[in-house]
């Protein structure tokens, strides 16, 4: 593997460890300060230094993450630019993993669990709403998460957006969208300027992956995906895989959120997650078809009586 060529230097009094992640625009380090501590430094790529968009984006995420104050949401440290010409950003380091990975091993979730994480995220949302800003880009990836501690950390607002945004200052152009397909929401395609909504439809997937272990589309290609989204309804939530059920409650909130109209979805991504955590908690029915072993004991003991 080629050595980072980042990887041990220092940056702005940042000594970069080791790279643990990366995007389009920035790289990210696990770094040490001699003020801050461990933190997480995002550092632009070089290619993209002379690039006027990819800059705004990058100085816009930091404003944002400035403006968003909340424990759900990693802490901006400090926003700056080498003597060298790197453009940087330090945020706060956040402990566990990423809620991808999680996922993966572990999704179908425990019930509580998942009401637990939804609750979390939607607090952290909502308070990026609450301050005029769409994340665009909600999904695992861009989620901490402390499985020990039960605690989310939304870390990225690379693509967030002003719902005050004029046309003019917009730094994605009419007929183009941005975020992942796999999350984002059928309105986002058109490239328009999203609300809210759009944010809750993706906790609405992020949901259904941790209740699941699987998402509410099964396309094989970006292609397809495309098009399942704009023309086809998600999988319902009990048809997602053979044997995992749900009381018709649950299920109903979780389609709910992932209404193709945005304005049949929840009036608020809070609203989404407590009406799905209060579904959750009174749901009755088991999480698989097959009840257990010690489900079937106890119905031969009653069946003696």
């Amino acid at each position: 593997m080629t050595q980072d060529p980042l990887t041990g230097t220092i940056i702005a009094g940042y000594s970069l460890e080791k790279r643990v992640g990366e995007g389009g625009t920035a790289t990210v380090y696990k770094a040490t300060h001699e003020t801050h501590g461990i933190v997480a430094l995002k550092v632009l790529r070089d290619k993209l230094r002379q690039d006027r968009t990819a800059v705004a984006r990058f100085l816009r995420e930091a404003s944002f993450g400035t403006r968003v104050q909340h424990p759900n949401v990693v802490r901006t440290i400090e926003l700056g630019q080498s003597p060298e010409g790197v453009h940087y950003l330090a945020i706060e380091w956040a402990a566990g993993e990423l809620l991808e990975g999680y996922a993966k091993k572990s999704a179908p979730l425990p019930r509580e669990e998942v009401s637990t994480i939804v609750i979390q995220i939607a607090d952290a949302v909502h308070a990026a709403h609450a301050n005029g800003i769409v994340h665009r880009d909600l999904k695992p990836e861009n989620l901490m998460y402390d499985p020990v501690a039960r605690n989310i950390k939304l870390l990225d607002f690379g693509i967030a957006t002003a719902t005050d945004v004029a046309p003019d200052e917009r730094l994605t152009r009419a007929g183009f969208f941005v975020g992942t397909l796999m999350y984002v929401a059928p309105e986002s395609l058109s490239g328009e300027i999203v609300t809210p909504a759009a944010d809750q439809y993706s906790l609405a997937c992020i949901a259904y992956l941790l209740l699941a272990g699987t998402l509410p589309y099964a396309a094989k290609s970006p292609r397809e995906m495309f098009t399942q989204l704009l023309s086809q309804p998600p999988i319902a939530l009990n048809k997602a895989r053979p044997g995992l059920v749900f009381g018709n409650s649950v299920e109903a909130v979780v389609m709910r959120g992932l209404s193709k109209d945005p304005k049949a979805r929840y009036s608020s991504v809070l609203e989404f997650a407590k009406e799905l955590a209060a579904v959750l908690a009174a749901d009755d029915k088991p999480s698989r078809e097959n009840p257990g072993l010690l489900t079937r004991m106890k119905g031969l003991f009653k069946g003696k009586n």
